[in-house]
C-alpha cells in the first residue's frame, strides 16, 4: 500500500468553534497532526492594519484547549496558519501567549515554533530594486512610497517554512501569514506524500467542513496517499459528496481547474471521483505543475478615521424621491460643514441605501426595484476622528430634519436603532499591494523562532 498520513481540520478559523465530541471522534482515526486555518484576508484589511485579532481571544483559547490537549496527549503535531486572523507581528504573538497561557494551566510540555511573515520595508525596496516584485492582475506596478506608507506588510507564505519547523521537532507550529493549505501540505510532504495529492488534501482541510454538507463549522478527516485522498466528515450528521468537495475546491479560486500556489500549480483536470460511502469520497487524478517560487505580498495603508450612523425610513413619500433627497442632505450637509471650518478635502460622506443598492452599488442590476422600507447607513471619512465624529452628526441632523416635496411628517421621520446613534469606529485602513516577490527561497523571508514551554 502506498504511504498514507491522517490529517484533521477542526473548523474553517480558529476561534469559530467546532463540536468536541468531533474531535474526539477524529482523534479515533489516529491522526498524523491536528490543525486549523487562524485567520485570512476575507475580512478586510482593518486586522491587519490595527494588530488585532480577527476572532476574541476569549474564543480562541476555547478552541486552543481542545486541539493542544489532544495534540499533546496523542504526541502529535498541533499547527495553525495565518494565526490571530491576518498573520501580522500582533496576531502571532497574542496566538502564543494564549498557547503558553493554557500549557501553564493545563500542565503542558512541548516544543513550539513561531514562524514570522511580517517583512522589513528596507528588504522589500531591495527587491524592488532588484527587479523581483511584480504586480498580479490589473494591480500598478509597486514603487517605494506605497511600501513607506504601508502600516504592515506580510508575506503569504507556502509549506516550507512549517516543514523546516517539522523537521527541528516542534510539535506546536505557529505561523504567520500564509497561503491557506500549507501546515498540511507541510505534514503531508514531510512524511513524504508526492506533492500533488498533498496539495488538493490541503485545500480540502483549510476550511474543514466547508468540503462537506450540511455546512458547518466541525471537523474534517482526509487520508492522503501518492495517488489519491479520501475524505470524511468527523461528525456523522455531516458527509462528504463528489458536489461538496468540487465546491470546496472551488473555494477563492477563479479557475475550476488550476490552483496557483507559492512553488507552482495544482491541476485538478484530470481528477477523478469516486464514492466509496454515503460520507466518504475518494480523489485521484490530480497534478502537480512546479513553478519559480513566489510569494504574494499583502499590506495596508491607514486612509482616515470613520464614524457613522444608521437610520431606517418607511416614509413612501421620501422613498418615491430618494435619489434626489439624499443628494439634498449630502449637499445640505457639505455647507453646514464648511460652517465649521472643514474643507472638504479633509473628509467625505458615504451612503449606503439597503432596499434600494445598499449591497452592490452602481453595479445593482435591479434599479427599478426599491423595498418598501430602506436602511441608511452615512459614514464620514475624515482626515482626524474630531473631524469625522464633527461631521458625522451633522449629516444625521440633515438626514433626519430635510424637508423634500410632500413631506407631511414635521418632525423626524427616521427610525434611529442605536441611542447613541452616531458610532465612532477609529483608523480604517485599505489594502494597497497586490504583488508577488521572487524569492531565492521559500524560507528566506519567514525566520523561525523555536521555544521550550513548559508548564
Amino acid at each position: 500500500m502506498a504511504n498514507e498520513v491522517r490529517m484533521v481540520s477542526v473548523s474553517g478559523i480558529l476561534g469559530y468553534g467546532f463540536p468536541e465530541a468531533s474531535l474526539v471522534a477524529a482523534m479515533k482515526a489516529k491522526p498524523h497532526m491536528i490543525g486549523v486555518d487562524g485567520g485570512s484576508s476575507d475580512p478586510g484589511p482593518h486586522y491587519l492594519g490595527s494588530g488585532k485579532t480577527l476572532v476574541p481571544t476569549f474564543v480562541m483559547k476555547r478552541d486552543l484547549r481542545l486541539l493542544l490537549r489532544e495534540a499533546i496527549g496523542a504526541g502529535i503535531p498541533m499547527m495553525i496558519g495565518t494565526a490571530g486572523g491576518a498573520g501580522g507581528e500582533p496576531h502571532l504573538q497574542a496566538t502564543a501567549a494564549l498557547v503558553r497561557e493554557i500549557a501553564k494551566e493545563d500542565g503542558l510540555r512541548f516544543k513550539m515554533a513561531l514562524i514570522h511573515s511580517e517583512q522589513d520595508k528596507a528588504s522589500l525596496k531591495q527587491a524592488l530594486a532588484e527587479g523581483r516584485i511584480h504586480p498580479l492582475g490589473t494591480a500598478a506596478p509597486l514603487d517605494e512610497a506605497t511600501i513607506d506608507r504601508a502600516e504592515r506588510i506580510v508575506g503569504m507564505m507556502g509549506p516550507e517554512p512549517h516543514r523546516e519547523a517539522l523537521a527541528a521537532g516542534a510539535q506546536v507550529i505557529l505561523a504567520g501569514r500564509g497561503t491557506d493549505p500549507s501546515p498540511w501540505v507541510a505534514l503531508a510532504t514531510h512524511h513524504g506524500i508526492a506533492e500533488a495529492p498533498a496539495w488538493f488534501a490541503g485545500k480540502l482541510l483549510e476550511c474543514a467542513c466547508n468540503a462537506a454538507i450540511p455546512k458547518k463549522h466541525d471537523c474534517l478527516v482526509v487520508t492522503v496517499r501518492d495517488d489519491c485522498v479520501e475524505a470524511e466528515p468527523a461528525n456523522p450528521e455531516l458527509r462528504c459528496t463528489p458536489l461538496s468537495i468540487g465546491v470546496q475546491m472551488l473555494h477563492e479560486n477563479s479557475s475550476p481547474i488550476t490552483l496557483k500556489e507559492p512553488g507552482g500549480t495544482l491541476d485538478t483536470s484530470g481528477c477523478v471521483m469516486e464514492v466509496l460511502t454515503d460520507r466518504r469520497v475518494r480523489v485521484s487524478g490530480m497534478k502537480w505543475i512546479p513553478a519559480p517560487h513566489s510569494i504574494k505580498l499583502e499590506a495596508v495603508e491607514k486612509v482616515g478615521y470613520s464614524a457613522f450612523t444608521f437610520a431606517g425610513t418607511r416614509d413612501p413619500g421620501l422613498i418615491g424621491q430618494l435619489d434626489s433627497f439624499i443628494a439634498g442632505v449630502e449637499a445640505a450637509s457639505h455647507t453646514k460643514i464648511a460652517a465649521l471650518g472643514i474643507a472638504k478635502d479633509a473628509y467625505r460622506i458615504v451612503f449606503r441605501l439597503y432596499g434600494k443598492d445598499g449591497v452592490m452599488g452602481e453595479w445593482e442590476p435591479a434599479k427599478d426595484r426599491v423595498s418598501h422600507e430602506i436602511g441608511i447607513l452615512a459614514e464620514v471619512v475624515g482626515q482626524s476622528q474630531e473631524i469625522a465624529n464633527a461631521a458625522i452628526g451633522l449629516v444625521r441632523v440633515t438626514l433626519l430634519h430635510s424637508d423634500f416635496p410632500g413631506r407631511l411628517c414635521r418632525e423626524g421621520n427616521m427610525a434611529f436603532p442605536f441611542s447613541p446613534s452616531d458610532i465612532e469606529r477609529g483608523a480604517i485602513y485599505q489594502f494597497t499591494m497586490q504583488h508577488v516577490v521572487q524569492t531565492r527561497s521559500p524560507t528566506a523571508m519567514f525566520p523561525i523562532e523555536y521555544e521550550d514551554v513548559e508548564a
